[in-house]
């Protein structure tokens, strides 16, 4: 198994607990801020969701740099190459499990990747597709719709569409937006009604929401399997619409109006289109009240407790890790000192005879430094050459290897090349 597959695995274990670490956290959060302003609630989900990717991004990019340091070292112009070997009778196991684990997470991500793709295809596709109204409505809407961006300060052209297999506006599209509006609405709901979900939708296309719904949608493939990621994302899709409600009845200046136009919404079955901006996002009936009538969201303490149970068992789980992946991974393989020794002298029969070549060489590494016990693990394919790479770098002082911060024995593997100038 590659490094790669190794730092990759241990990397999406290691998301187990600190996605729930930052679960916890943005619930507390959101629960002292349940009465303040939505834009605040979507700012903290927003850098919590963030965090769920840059954290294991970080940590992954770490567990690679290491392991390319440890694979490599190279002074004074002497080609050597050496890399730490793990204890296998300690590592077999997990890392067995690890590739299991990493398949499967690669399959399933590709899986929601190509759904993600296939949405927005079709997107695209329907966007380009001039409409399934009548000529007259679709410039009438059209119009109305170019005052709605003008009002709301858009100057980019926005395109409407109007799509069958669609129960709420959509909007997609970011340099080039545009509004999908189910034919039903069209036919059946007042022209006012149907005005205040549009302005809904010009208010995420101000926001620019799209691309922060593309990016969710990202993150959420490539951590499909950890609840937090979802319960962040779909708290940030709350927000998102309160927040449009909030502009788009302040662009209206009649609340009540976008507040009908939501109940109109109830009556219908639908689900939310997560790769565009819909109407329908997030709970109708609590944006219909705060829309109406806010009312201050009292603390609930049983669940308070809960929760605080909750984070201090994340914390726990925490300290755990972390003192486990410091015994794991602050180990650090054992590096030669090449002040200490000299480049192994060429064998003179080899010199005559041109020969060349790359020996594998490993060494034991006590806790002084010092060389242990040493083996050819890959000949060059010339004895000579072999046993005078061996002897050579025996004679050298190594640094030890150390776990959490003390010298341990271990193996350390070197290459050795053998060339004629």
């Amino acid at each position: 198994m590659s490094a790669f597959i190794f730092a990759l695995g241990m990397t999406l274990m290691h998301f187990l607990w600190q996605g729930l670490l930052i679960g916890c956290a943005t619930a507390i959060t959101l629960t002292l801020l349940r009465n303040s302003r939505a834009e605040y609630r979507y700012i903290v989900a927003c850098v919590a969701l963030l965090a769920c990717l840059c954290w294991p991004a970080l940590e992954l990019w770490q567990r690679v740099a290491s392991e390319a340091t440890a694979a490599g070292a190279s002074i004074h112009g002497l080609p050597w190459q050496g890399a730490d070997l793990l204890d296998n009778d300690q590592w077999f196991n997990l890392r067995d499990s690890l590739r299991a684990i990493v398949g499967v997470w690669a399959l399933c991500a590709a899986a929601l990747a190509l759904r993600m793709m296939l949405g927005l295809l079709w997107i695209d596709r329907v966007s380009r597709h001039p409409g399934n109204c009548r000529r007259h409505d679709q410039l009438r809407w059209e119009a109305d719709l170019a005052r709605l961006a003008q009002r709301f300060g858009i100057t980019r052209a926005v395109r409407l569409r109007v799509v069958d297999a669609l129960a709420s506006p959509v909007t997609a599209g970011w340099w080039r937006p545009v509004v999908l509006v189910p034919a039903a609405l069209v036919g059946g709901m007042p022209p006012d009604l149907l005005e205040a979900l549009l302005a809904h939708e010009m208010a995420h296309i101000k926001r620019h929401d799209y691309l922060i719904n593309l990016l969710q949608n990202v993150i959420e493939t490539l951590l499909f399997y950890h609840p937090a990621v979802w319960w962040i994302s779909n708290r940030i899709r709350v927000e998102r619409e309160l927040i449009a409600d909030d502009i788009a009845a302040r662009q209206l200046g009649e609340p009540r109006r976008l507040a009908l136009a939501l109940s109109e919404l109830e009556r219908l079955r639908f689900s939310t289109n997560q790769l565009a901006q819909a109407a329908n996002g997030g709970n109708l009936m609590m944006r219909i009240q705060h829309l109406l009538k806010p009312a201050p969201q009292a603390l609930n303490w049983k669940a308070a407790i809960a929760m605080l149970g909750v984070a201090l068992a994340c914390l726990s789980i925490y300290t755990e890790a972390t003192a486990a992946d410091k015994n794991a991974y602050g180990r650090k393989p054992a590096r030669i000192d090449f002040k200490t020794c000299a480049k192994p002298e060429y064998p003179a029969a080899a010199i005559n005879e041109n020969r060349t070549g790359t020996v594998q060489l490993g060494f034991l590494i006590d806790r002084t430094g010092k060389v242990k016990n040493s083996r050819v693990e890959h000949s060059s394919g010339h004895t000579d050459l072999d046993e005078a790479s061996r002897t050579g770098i025996e004679k050298c002082i190594f640094k030890p290897a150390t776990r959490a911060g003390k010298p341990i024995e271990s193996w350390t593997r070197l290459q050795y090349v053998w060339t004629l100038e």
